[in-house]
């Protein structure tokens, strides 16, 4: 196996570093208190080719594989952006796999390009209240009339919606009663955000305050069929295939909050003297910041086989969960130690490192949980009973 990194890989790497050394820290805590999309850092990456990394070169993209996208997500992150920079950019990244994958011709020349220039931002309408990681269980829904398709339902904790002219959406074309399997008859659907017919409600929350996260009530949205992706009631398939190189992102985002977490730490404890000594000099400062780097660099090493065999079209659901587990837990100890580290300075904004711990929740929480991860290596890796 080699672990060295490739020349595109640090190509992509030097890339991304140089976009973000003109996005400082104090642009990203502006960001944080005024809740304003990072819409200067999102034209950027754009006006540079890379939001099209992943995707076919003859539709616009890079054609590179998962594992760049990784690199370029890690060093987003890790440049002090964090979630707030890295979820900017996060759908037009792996948002539309589906559409690559199971789209025809037409529909990615038609909805490709634009995304990958940056002209279409879009947002990804699955989850919903009363269902959450229980799919089959999506009620919104729908209704085929003729020569459209009519959307009503709900939609939470939808990224950028406030800012998205599209959406790639989930939902039921067959109720749930009539259909043989439990994930039959759910279709996919790219297509116009029209305010019209969809009310978005900003949820407040802990962090990431850059990137709106929102309930979506749907009411009589008009959908063409020609913004249908694939074949219709064959939704949760589509959906599933563009599940682990969305881990694979989220690790990688992970490992990167957690790497400017420790970075920062490092530098304050070369800096700060108390009793006459460096806090860094001390055991008890130094011990727990190198475990945090060991686990950051274990979990990247996981991320980096899972975008392999990703990439590889090999089969890496259990690589992808496991680096996303492993790097999102990292990540929440690596910031929580910063904190720690800058003692009561790190509880002050002006730091940073409070802002990493609250944007590192969000790699543990979404888009599963820890406990399903454990769940799923539990049944898949040791062959143990379904416990969900």
């Amino acid at each position: 196996m080699d672990f060295l990194v490739t020349q595109q890989q640090r190509d992509v790497r030097d890339l991304a570093e140089r976009i973000c050394d003109a996005f400082d820290e104090s642009y990203w805590l502006a960001k944080d208190e005024s809740g304003d999309f990072p819409e200067e850092f999102y034209r950027a990456v754009a006006d540079a080719g890379l939001l099209g990394i992943a995707m076919p070169e003859e539709y616009g993209g890079s054609g590179l594989g998962i594992a760049e996208a990784a690199v370029l997500m890690q060093t987003i992150a890790e440049s002090g952006a964090c979630m707030s920079g890295a979820s900017s950019i996060h759908m037009n990244i792996f948002g539309l796999n589906p559409v690559v994958v199971f789209g025809s011709d037409a529909q990615r020349r038609r909805m490709l390009p634009p995304l990958i220039r940056g002209e279409h931002k879009a947002c990804f309408a699955v989850t919903e209240p009363d269902a959450g990681l229980n799919m089959a269980k999506i009620r919104t829904k729908a209704e085929w009339l003729g020569d459209h398709y009519v959307i009503s339902g709900q939609k939470v904790w939808i990224s950028t919606a406030q800012v998205a002219n599209k959406m790639l959406i989930l939902a039921r074309t067959t109720p749930y009663e009539q259909v043989k399997r439990k994930t039959d008859g759910l279709s996919l659907f790219y297509t116009d955000l029209d305010r019209v017919h969809v009310e978005l409600r900003a949820i407040r929350k802990m962090g990431r305050h850059a990137v709106d996260s929102n309930m979506l009530f749907i009411d009589g949205l008009k959908v063409p069929e020609a913004d249908r992706i694939g074949t219709e009631g064959d939704g949760f398939r589509m959906i599933l295939h563009g599940l682990n190189p969305e881990r694979i992102l989220i690790a990688a985002e992970a490992v990167g909050i957690g790497s400017a977490a420790i970075r920062k730490a490092a530098a304050y404890a070369k800096e700060r003297v108390v009793f006459d000594r460096a806090i860094g000099e001390y055991q008890g400062i130094q011990h727990p910041l190198a475990k945090c780097w060991m686990q950051l660099e274990a979990a990247k090493l996981m991320v980096m086989k899972a975008a392999s065999l990703y990439d590889s079209k090999e089969d890496c659901g259990l690589e992808a969960n496991s680096a996303k587990y492993l790097a999102a837990e990292a990540a929440a100890e690596a910031c929580q130690t910063a904190v720690l580290t800058h003692g009561g300075m790190g509880y002050s904004a002006e730091y940073h490192v409070e802002r990493y711990l609250r944007e590192s929740f969000i790699p543990r929480i979404a888009p599963i949980s820890p406990h399903m991860i454990l769940n799923f290596v539990a049944e898949k890796a040791l062959g143990l009973p379904k416990s969900y």
